[in-house]
């Protein structure tokens, strides 16, 4: 007898049109590898704005939402086309406000893994020796400081970060709508648990979990849609799928460098949705 698929299962345009909302923190995660593309087209097609995109290390995805005039705001740590340049439609963004103006609030690396960290455990904020000797704490409300109570050394503190949804690709998720992901990995889980809602993206669902080494479970129930989306990662790459397209990084730096060219590969997205 075939197995029930979990209400949780649905297709990606009805999951961000139920869970993704004008003027959201959207968080899309991903170490260069399951990086969530299909669902960052999806939320352009669907026209969101006023978002404030939280992302690590924000790349094309990014780059082309801001272009798509999606984001009001931009929460990270590094930005750029990773092995080409920068990203040309978040510079535009910054310097001259097209499409729309963008606010940036930049951490580093540690900073943003550990305010997912304190999201995803229910804490104000998180504590690390970070920072010294950065500007950073005086431009950003976010970071400050901590006296430790036993030792009276001075520590850095990051608010914590609970994004109202987080997106994240995954290989597979079973028909209950768990869901499975291996290879390398930046800080999915931690912000799925810090999230007040959750969409993974996945190649396929299968009706069994195999073990994987080194693979993260996501269970159903931290989760509030699972969308079937082959190739859902392209141009980066799913372990055990499919390889990262170097050529896509490269032809993006010409794509995104002329508003022109840019405005037709967005009328194009468009295009292939219908």
């Amino acid at each position: 007898m075939a197995k029930i698929a979990s209400s949780k299962i649905q297709s990606l345009p009805q999951a961000v049109s139920e869970l993704v909302h004008d003027g959201d923190v959207v968080a899309l995660e991903g170490f260069t590898h399951l990086i969530p593309f299909a669902a960052g087209h999806e939320i352009i097609r669907q026209g969101r704005r006023d978002l404030t995109l939280v992302r690590m290390t924000p790349d094309l995805v990014y780059d082309r939402m801001i272009g798509a005039g999606c984001a009001r705001k931009l929460v990270f740590s590094w930005g750029g086309n990773p092995g080409v340049g920068s990203l040309h439609r978040m510079r535009d963004a910054l310097a001259s406000g097209w499409p729309v103006p963008l606010e940036i609030e930049e951490h580093s690396h540690a900073g943003m893994a550990n305010r997912y960290v304190a999201g995803a455990s229910g804490l104000p904020f998180a504590v690390l020796r970070g920072y010294a000797g950065t500007e950073l704490p005086e431009h950003t409300d976010t970071i400050s400081t901590v006296t430790c109570p036993f030792t009276g050394e001075e520590l850095a503190a990051v608010a914590a970060l609970n994004p109202d949804v987080t997106v994240v690709h995954a290989q597979r998720a079973d028909r209950a709508g768990n869901v499975q992901l291996w290879g390398i990995l930046g800080v999915q889980k931690e912000a799925v648990l810090a999230a007040r809602r959750a969409i993974v993206t996945v190649e396929e669902i299968v009706d069994e979990l195999t073990p994987v080494p080194g693979a993260v479970v996501l269970p159903a129930w931290v989760l509030d849609a699972v969308a079937v989306a082959p190739r859902g990662a392209a141009p980066s790459y799913a372990h055990g799928y499919y390889d990262r397209d170097n050529a896509a990084y490269r032809a993006w730096d010409t794509v995104s460098r002329d508003r022109e060219k840019f405005s037709a590969w967005l009328e194009k997205l468009q295009e292939d949705a219908s």
